[in-house]
């Protein structure tokens, strides 16, 4: 019997930016892989660049066929066999915890794919994804050559899209229509801190400690009149993220370096949702 692989799979609407193929992850040069993460264009063809082309005249818009782009990840280790694959399925189907901890685990393989593409381009506008904007995801087993072709010994799908939304008490929708008619506007300590926060949530711990120290002077400069309590605990966030940043710029993070970013990130988190909480009231 062929060895069995676990995967995670996710299906976009949009172009991820890496080209199809199959590429080993490994967190070392000479490590063990850590996954195998397979690209592949589904549907219709890339559109061609716009640059150099006359356009065409038109009377009326009509949808676009646009390409879907399909990303596995598969784990490195086999299982040792069908029952055991079979199980670790069963008990994600049965545990929501371990099984966002598993699609955050593939979706992590892939937004350091699409990372290191951004800087291998020089694309900036390349950007990392959310399960929330997957198409369809789904977990399941195969051999290796199922998986790497799109099949599968067995396997369940989400669709992450079709999931009720909850309103949101910081009304974003009203926010929005706000700051596009020039009714208020947005702190930069905000954009900052949603980059900090991609960041961690990437282990991407160098840049996280870098991005985070701008957003937290930013946003203390920027949020003058938070309660004093909330002001202090981010004042007091301003000696770790500097030692942490500092040391970004000599090497990787300690334990207890990256813990004090993302801690502060989620306080900086907290006050802005705070803010946008009294501004909406």
């Amino acid at each position: 019997m062929a060895a069995l692989f676990g995967f995670v799979q996710m299906e976009f609407g949009f172009l991820l930016g890496p080209g199809d193929g199959r590429f080993v992850v490994r967190g070392e040069a000479d490590g063990d892989p850590q996954a195998v993460l397979v690209l592949s264009t589904l549907g219709a063809p890339e559109r061609r660049r716009l640059r150099g082309r006359k356009g065409a005249l038109v009377q009326e818009a009509s949808a676009e066929p646009v390409p879907t782009n399909r990303a596995t990840v598969v784990k490195a280790e086999p299982f040792g066999s069908l029952e055991q694959a079979e199980n670790w399925l069963a008990d994600l189907r049965g545990e929501e915890v371990r099984k966002e901890i598993e699609i955050g685990s593939g979706l992590r393989v892939l937004n350091r794919a699409l990372h290191v593409h951004r800087v291998a381009r020089g694309d900036g506008h390349a950007r990392d994804v959310g399960v929330e904007q997957a198409l369809v995801v789904r977990v399941g087993f195969g051999s290796g050559d199922e998986v790497v072709e799109g099949r599968y010994g067995e396997a369940f799908e989400l669709r992450p899209g079709g999931r009720g939304v909850k309103r949101s008490m910081e009304a974003p929708e009203e926010r929005f229509a706000a700051v596009l008619g020039a009714r208020e506007t947005v702190l930069a300590c905000e954009e900052l801190v949603l980059r900090a926060r991609m960041d961690v949530d990437g282990a991407l711990w160098r840049e996280a400690a870098l991005q985070a120290r701008v957003a937290l002077e930013a946003l203390l400069a920027e949020l003058a009149s938070m309660p004093g309590d909330r002001r202090g605990e981010l004042e007091a966030d301003r000696r770790p993220v500097s030692e942490a940043a500092n040391g970004a710029l000599r090497g990787e993070l300690s334990a207890e370096s990256r813990a004090a970013v993302e801690a502060s990130v989620e306080r900086m988190e907290a006050a802005l949702r705070a803010r946008r909480l009294e501004t909406s009231a």
